[in-house]
């Protein structure tokens, strides 16, 4: 299928051909009939694209404040490969449409296949011809409602937010700063509330349209004719609400309303303008300074807008969904008329060149609309069944040895963040190897990995993969709540396995897993626990020596604090940030005592995620891991002691080393890179494939770290130690 996509590094756009995306449960695949340009916020995009680096930078220094902070926690290589990674990506634009339901995932009962639906959300509501789309952002369309009117729905859904934030009241009157597509549509609805609105926007064409549509009159912003006509219709006090669907660096949209808003009048900020509010206009006047948030409550929260969460409509009266389906029913009813608003409609094979047509100015529009070709006749494509993998009987089976010069053939379930800036690159050019297919549920990131790592395929259908006997190997590289599953497949599909932390959120699932070992007698398997692979580590502990006596372990990970959204957060879907990642210094701290650990002993600390974990071992050592969310984010994320035998190992996040005793050894104190061992392991798990040999880590040490990782939130709960099954 076509999609319209950006480069924001090159600012390149592109008509690209992209996976059919995958129908997802609690959600729907909705061909698209027509989707709505955002002349404001879309071409905003579109234009800092086109800037330098530079330019970049200083329009969103929220973001170089978070590259910096990358830097002193992850070090200047990591963080430059990230952020490339990611400006050198194709993103999606669009977030606003109207199409037919093409297939209805399950727990979905609302709509059927042959459905028309408004569509809202900026990473499933694109310009594609194909989307999946979650429950709770799409609302069916009314009867007799245009498709082309329905494509409407979001940015009607956002124009309806910022007239709820301003709770306007029969005969008020209200101003709308800026006469774009977002103020043209807050005009007509405060029209139909029957408040008398006053318009102001320096384009005539635009207030012309503005009064033909409702308002009581508009003007230039410079004009005294707007201020005069305020003062007639208000008596002189001032208007009650004012409205800033203005973009743009000027501050004086800001200072336009605190004139000519009356005393404790209200001021909503629905737009992207500048905001320095003048202190004295405000506080003399006690305004009420109040955001809309986009299409409505439920924006931003995941467990509404992804796993389908209403909220009781006697706490939250006016959702996303349902101002989405209000606005609809405005556009049905004739409340609400979009006809004029639409300035051009372009078949949807001439995307990049509207675009460019917009942001030049050749062409000027409060709205355009893309219209995508007729599918009648165009049935979803058939769904090929895959012959049923032979599953072997018999107990572990070795791999065949491969040909010295055949390529291990590798294919990626995920392309995420960490797959794209931490394992792609070290495979990429590796030789031996052939990146065969990428699997992903959202279509572009599948076309974004395939045009940069050199993928021969790109997919959604992770059947396919599982049954194509040419792949050897399979990454599973999701979210931490698929692992598992994705994980038993694949084996039980005689692949390889290199699954990235953690193995497991359950012991249901670690179980699920060894079922499948035992079932296909195969165990192929790999963790991402990359540290033990760590080149600065490995010689600290080849330095280090041999131990005679017991160890005692000390391992501070100053993990800080999560930005508000990360998905790292959700716990009920994704488990615990310690059951994410801990794995990872358990299996650490394993290896550099060389045994795995007996017992688990776990404390919290009261009203955040800090932890002290306490690991004992046959030997009598003892590993203490202090897992600190809380701390400042200037210091190191790592540090780690080992003390035993009148020694002491010491690494210093990865940067320096030292091992103190009888002789001293210090590494480099020239800077270095932070290399955690990706790169060795990625080598080593490569050979074993290739090779037939035995995996980098024992089976037996993945699951005893993922059993310890498990059992700190029983130990938690407990208040015990506890003991783990199997120790010895």
């Amino acid at each position: 299928m076509k999609q319209v996509v950006q480069n924001y590094k090159s600012g390149e756009l592109a008509l690209l051909d992209v996976p059919v995306p995958g129908c997802k449960p609690g959600g729907v695949l909705v061909r698209s009939a027509y989707s709505l340009i955002s002349t404001g916020t879309e071409l905003m995009k579109v234009s800092e694209a086109g800037m330098s680096m530079v330019g970049k930078a200083r329009s969103r220094p929220d973001q170089v404040a978070k590259v910096m902070q990358s830097v002193a926690t992850n070090g200047v290589p990591a963080t430059y490969r990230k952020v490339m990674g990611k400006l050198d990506s194709y993103t999606p634009l669009g977030y606003s449409l109207c199409g037919v339901v093409e297939e209805v995932g399950a727990g979905v009962d609302d709509v059927k296949a042959g459905d028309l639906v408004a569509c809202a959300g900026n990473e499933h509501a694109l310009h594609a011809e194909l989307n999946w789309v979650p429950k709770n952002l799409y609302a069916p369309v009314p009867d007799g409602l245009a498709p082309r009117h329905a494509a409407f729905g979001t940015v009607g859904s956002i124009a309806l937010q910022g007239v709820r934030q301003g709770e306007s009241r029969l005969g008020e009157v209200a101003l709308v700063i800026g006469l774009g597509l977002i103020g043209q549509l807050v005009v007509q609805l405060l029209t139909a509330s029957g408040v008398r609105v006053v318009g102001v926007d320096p384009d005539p064409v635009r207030c012309e349209l503005a009064e033909r549509l409702g308002a009581a009159a508009c003007g230039d912003p410079a004009s005294a004719a707007v201020e005069a006509t305020v003062a007639e219709l208000t008596g002189g006090h001032g208007v009650d609400q004012v409205y800033l669907a203005a973009g743009g660096g000027s501050n004086e949209p800001v200072e336009l309303a605190a004139r000519l808003c009356r005393d404790r009048g209200r001021v909503v900020d629905i737009g992207k303008c500048r905001l320095d509010l003048p202190w004295n206009a405000y506080y003399e006047k006690e305004l009420d300074v109040r955001f809309s948030r986009s299409y409505g409550p439920g924006r931003y929260d995941p467990e509404y807008e992804l796993e389908g969460r209403d909220y009781p409509i006697g706490y939250v009266r006016w959702t996303e969904r349902r101002n989405l389906a209000c606005f609809l029913d405005l556009l049905a009813r004739g409340s609400v008329d979009v006809e004029p608003l639409v300035s051009h409609i372009a078949d949807f094979d001439d995307a990049v060149e509207t675009y460019r047509s917009l942001k030049d100015g050749e062409l000027k529009a409060v709205a355009v609309l893309f219209r995508y070709p007729e599918q009648a006749g165009h049935a979803t494509a058939p769904v090929v069944a895959v012959p049923a993998v032979a599953v072997p009987t018999a107990s572990r089976k070795p791999s065949p040895v491969r040909a010295a010069r055949t390529p291990v053939r590798l294919a990626f379930v995920g392309a995420g963040n960490y797959a794209t800036s931490m394992l792609l690159p070290h495979l990429a050019r590796r030789d031996g190897v052939e990146l065969a297919t990428v699997v992903t549920t959202t279509a572009l990131s599948a076309a974004n990995a395939q045009r940069k790592f050199g993928f021969a395929g790109a997919t959604t259908d992770l059947d396919a993969v599982l049954g194509d006997k040419s792949v050897d190997a399979v990454f599973v590289v999701t979210r931490h709540s698929s692992h598992a599953e994705l994980t038993r497949r694949a084996l039980l599909a005689g692949k390889s396995v290199f699954v990235e932390k953690p193995l497991a959120l359950t012991e249901d699932e670690l179980a699920g897993v060894l079922a499948a070992v035992e079932e296909s007698g195969n165990d192929r398997l790999q963790v991402g626990f990359n540290r033990r692979f760590a080149p600065l580590l490995q010689e600290a502990k080849k330095r280090f020596g041999a131990r005679t006596g017991p160890a005692s372990l000390r391992y501070l990970v100053n993990a800080g604090r999560l930005q508000h959204g990360s998905w790292y957060l959700r716990q009920g879907t994704e488990g615990s940030r310690f059951a994410g990642e801990g794995g990872h210094f358990i299996d650490t701290a394993s290896w550099l005592l060389e045994a795995d650990p007996v017992s688990v002993y776990a404390v919290a600390a009261s009203g955040n995620e800090d932890l002290q974990v306490v690991l004992r071992y046959p030997d009598g050592s003892t590993a203490t891991i202090s897992y600190v969310t809380t701390g400042a984010p200037g210091f190191p994320k790592e540090t780690l002691d080992v003390l035993a035998d009148g020694k002491v190992l010491r690494l210093d996040d990865f940067v320096r080393a030292s091992v103190h005793g009888p002789g001293k050894w210090v590494s480099s104190r020239l800077p270095k890179a932070r290399d955690k061992g990706q790169s060795a392991q990625l080598a080593a798990f490569v050979k074993a494939v290739r090779t037939g040999g035995p995996m980098p880590v024992p089976l037996e040490s993945l699951v005893a770290t993922t059993a310890a990782t498990l059992a700190v939130r029983a130990g938690l709960a407990g208040g015990a130690p506890v003991t783990l099954a199997g120790a010895r």
